[in-house]
């Protein structure tokens, strides 16, 4: 008599161990192990993994590593510790004797300038000469060295990794079918982001605070939190650089409410169009609306008057401030980003064609026409799914369109493309690698190339792990680029092109009538591929809203 086979559970494809060698393989019995002990497990091992491999990134140079005089975004980190250490509040962003700022002087928010100040109490404590006023200047010593990478280290240990914990919570239970499987795979995916990894623990940088902010806040909108939603990410804002486009020609702004931060915020602020557009949606659903909008407006009021009371007292005090973040003296971009301005440059000479002033309207303008489809799509139709494609979106128009952009703010809608990594099973690896392509020329200055080839080939075998199989079942939308006849061939020559650019740029000199030949052609590649994801994702977020339609139709039928 033939054995019943037993009953499989919903979510439960995970939970019978794989048989021997023959029928799987030692990954399949090691990840059905990790999956099988449950969440709390799964994050522990997975976590520890992410700090190994930090660790063994961080001990790789840095940017700006023994090259004086400036030096590179290692040395601005190190020298904002040691202004906030040794100098008075109000005196962080005041040019001075003891404050020179034309030597990388403090233009981030006061939430950085706090988080330099406590990282360099640390330095202080363990090895006071790497934050020594003045004499510190170019400070590289074995210990200082270790204690800055150690402070990148446990801010992502103890702000990051909880945050993302908190957001797969979050998002897996609204879902009715996540396994154990695919919650692991989705922590792996987050917490071994290799653009975040490359950039903060080889470049150097905090991204990974203001990053756990902004993930807490998108976890409390999932939640149905609206105010914590807007306190944290509020202190996101605060923490990363907020540049303040106005209308007035003037540099000294009289008046900060008519001011917009939409065409020229860095980081966080790419999510405000999204954040803005979902809970402005949800708040005119309520029976008060102007009540519910009042309260979020109160909850970002006072998260910055918290933030920015020091320099709240003056008013010059606060426009010195403000001043200190507007970078609109660098033009309209830096090196070769893979964004419009940056790539349409070859052809139309932005900065000889128009003022300073000028781009700033119509880099205003474009950016504002770019989120605008995602931003009315989460008014009509709000839904938490449409709020993550309206962060990734948002991000990505910020990061096309926007004023002074940098590589490294590719970071923005990799990580939005990383929480709906399970919802973009034929895209997300392309953008991965188009991500961390787009950054390749700057961490070759690093000298991060192995870090670079390691982690693009772990971060490959992980996503193509066993936790990934039930995702390529199930699509976000029935659309797909691979429907259009030539896709996959363009795909193909594409990804072609760009092994052929990393053989060149690290085999040959180019011309020297052309110094920056090869990092155009990395620029123009990576940029076509990011302008048709941008067209895919503001499609599959429309078509949510004839989802839900349907959805509700079928609800009233029955």
């Amino acid at each position: 008599m033939p054995k019943k086979k037993p009953v499989k559970h919903s979510g439960d494809d995970d939970i019978a161990a794989p048989v021997s060698s023959q029928t799987g393989s030692s990954i399949d019995t090691l990840w059905w192990w990790l999956t099988h002990k449950g969440t709390t497990t799964s994050f522990l091992c997975i976590s520890l993994f992410a700090l190994l491999i930090r660790s063994a990134v961080s001990m790789y140079p840095y940017s700006g590593a023994g090259t004086p005089p400036k030096f590179g975004d290692f040395e601005a980190q190190r020298h904002w510790m040691e202004i906030t250490t040794n100098l008075p509040v109000i005196d962080w962003y005041r040019n001075g004797t003891n404050n020179d700022l034309t030597y990388w002087g403090l233009d981030y928010p006061p939430l950085t300038a706090y988080q330099s100040y406590i990282h360099g109490v640390l330095l202080k404590i363990f090895n006071p000469e790497s934050v020594a006023l003045l004499s510190s200047r170019g400070h590289e010593s074995y210990l200082g060295k270790l204690l800055m990478r150690w402070t990148v280290l446990s801010s992502d240990a103890l702000i990051f990794f909880p945050a993302a914990l908190f957001f797969v919570l979050v998002y897996h239970r609204n879902r009715t079918r996540s396994s154990k499987s695919e919650v692991a795979w989705h922590i792996a995916m987050i917490l071994l982001n290799p653009c975040l990894i490359l950039i903060d623990h080889g470049h150097f940088q905090y991204n990974c605070i203001s990053l756990r902010l902004t993930l807490g806040a998108i976890a409390a909108v999932l939640c149905g939190s609206e105010v914590l939603t807007f306190g944290l990410f509020s202190l996101a804002l605060s923490h990363k650089q907020l540049v303040i486009a106005c209308w007035s020609n003037s540099v000294p702004v009289t008046s900060w409410s008519y001011c917009l931060v939409l065409s020229t915020s860095q980081m966080s602020a790419y999510f405000a169009p999204a954040f803005f557009s979902h809970l402005l949606g949800k708040c005119l659903r309520r029976r008060n609306p102007i009540l519910a909008v009042v309260k979020l407006g109160i909850a970002v009021i006072a998260t910055f008057v918290i933030v920015w009371w020091p320099y709240l007292h003056s008013l010059d005090d606060f426009l010195m401030v403000l001043s200190r973040l507007a970078p609109f003296e660098r033009g309209i971009y830096e090196d070769y980003v893979a964004n419009f301005w940056c790539t349409t440059s070859i052809l139309i000479k932005w900065k000889k064609l128009f003022t300073t002033q000028s781009l700033k309207s119509i880099s205003l303008a474009a950016t504002i026409l770019a989120s605008l489809p995602s931003m009315v799509q989460q008014i009509l139709s709000p839904s938490n799914e449409g709020f993550l494609y309206g962060l990734l979106n948002s991000s990505m128009a910020f990061y096309l369109f926007s004023f002074q952009v940098h590589e490294k703010s590719i970071l923005m809608p990799f990580l939005s493309a990383t929480l709906l990594a399970l919802k973009l099973p034929d895209h997300f690896i392309h953008l991965t690698y188009y991500a961390l392509f787009s950054m390749f020329p700057l961490l070759c200055r690093d000298k991060l190339l192995i870090p670079y080839l390691t982690l693009s080939f772990l971060f490959t075998i992980i996503y193509h792990s066993p936790g990934n199989q039930p995702v390529q079942k199930t699509k976000a939308s029935i659309f797909s680029f691979k429907n259009f006849p030539g896709y996959v061939f363009l795909l193909r020559t594409h990804f072609f092109i760009s092994i052929v650019l990393h053989v060149l740029y690290l085999t040959i000199q180019p011309p020297q009538k052309y110094p920056f030949l090869l990092e155009a052609l990395i620029m123009i590649l990576c940029f076509s591929y990011f302008v048709l994801f941008g067209f895919y994702t503001n499609y599959t977020q429309w078509t949510l809203s004839r989802h839900f339609r349907s959805s509700g139709k079928e609800k009233k039928h029955i």
